[in-house]
């Protein structure tokens, strides 16, 4: 078995988007792909592609959804595994980390007092919100 591909590969590089899906990230090697693609993760600054090689120390901006991460690299690997040993990949900076946080109580304030409904509508219910769109249509 050789360096790379031993799941703690020391200073060996790894492609960015097979480093993104191990330290879990992403779910996927795919989504991790089209993340890099589409400008969701930069690399020391700028968008890298997704065969781009990460090495231990590189500082990373990753994008997902309403989270922004700034990490840096301790460590590679090119196999998903546990959660335990994927956050052991990185270092998130504290900066990040409560930006993160307050983002999360923004986010929870704006939700509060919002209950779902308790089942589906029924036929006057429907009848009612056809009426409510049509008022914004006018």
């Amino acid at each position: 078995m050789t360096a790379a591909h031993s799941g703690q590969a020391a200073g060996v590089s790894v492609r960015i988007d097979v480093w993104l899906w191990a330290a879990r990230f992403f779910r996927t090697r795919t989504l991790a792909r089209q993340a890099v693609e589409t400008g969701k993760v930069e690399l020391g600054g700028q968008r890298p592609k997704p065969s781009r090689a990460v090495r231990v120390g590189d500082a990373l901006r990753v994008v997902r959804g309403d989270d922004v991460f700034e990490v840096e690299v301790l460590g590679l690997s090119d196999d998903r595994g546990p959660a335990p040993v994927a956050q052991a990949l990185y270092r998130e900076s504290e900066a990040s980390r409560t930006a993160r946080e307050e983002a999360l109580e923004l986010r929870k304030a704006a939700r509060d007092g919002f209950r779902p409904p308790e089942g589906r509508p029924d036929k006057r219910a429907r009848r009612l919100i056809r009426a409510l769109g049509d008022i914004d249509a006018s």
